[in-house]
């Protein structure tokens, strides 16, 4: 009876293992949805719009090729969060567009806070959090398996 009771509390902590990586996955996805939009949306924004309709919402005067470099970067970056997991060709590209966009809104926080434009910080580093957290969580991607003779 023992063996019995072990193999049920061994199913019962599997299950509950999987329902944690279940939600896990799902608040990734979400989290990486609502950085897509918001990377593709202001990527675009930076690549199409005139620059002198986008150098105002710069927290300070950055080259014009620079701002639609960011912009491509952006879109590239929102792209890589969707899309290899989406179509489960290549995942591990996916933590390393989280971390490139991660670095990508590092800068803007250091841009924001020596412009000295406090009031919009907060935008850049929730984002920053926001990518660390998807670099975090689908880290295992980043994994190698031991070696073993």
């Amino acid at each position: 009876m023992a063996d019995t009771s072990s193999g049920q509390l061994t199913t019962a902590s599997s299950d509950k293992g999987r329902k944690g990586s279940r939600i896990k996955s799902v608040v990734l996805w979400i989290v990486q949805g609502i950085l897509a939009f918001a990377f593709l949306s202001t990527g675009l924004m930076k690549l199409f719009m005139p620059l002198a309709a986008v150098m105002p919402m710069m927290p300070m005067p950055l080259p014009g090729l620079f701002v639609r470099f960011l912009g491509a970067v952006e879109v590239l970056g929102a792209i890589g969060l969707i899309l290899p997991g989406l179509l489960r060709i290549r995942p591990i590209l996916t933590p390393l567009a989280a971390c490139g966009l991660f670095i990508i809104m590092l800068g803007a926080v250091v841009l924001t806070l020596v412009s000295g434009k406090l009031a919009i910080l907060l935008t850049p580093l929730v984002l920053a959090l926001l990518t660390a957290f998807v670099v975090y969580g689908r880290r295992s991607l980043f994994a190698v398996p031991e070696n073993r003779l």
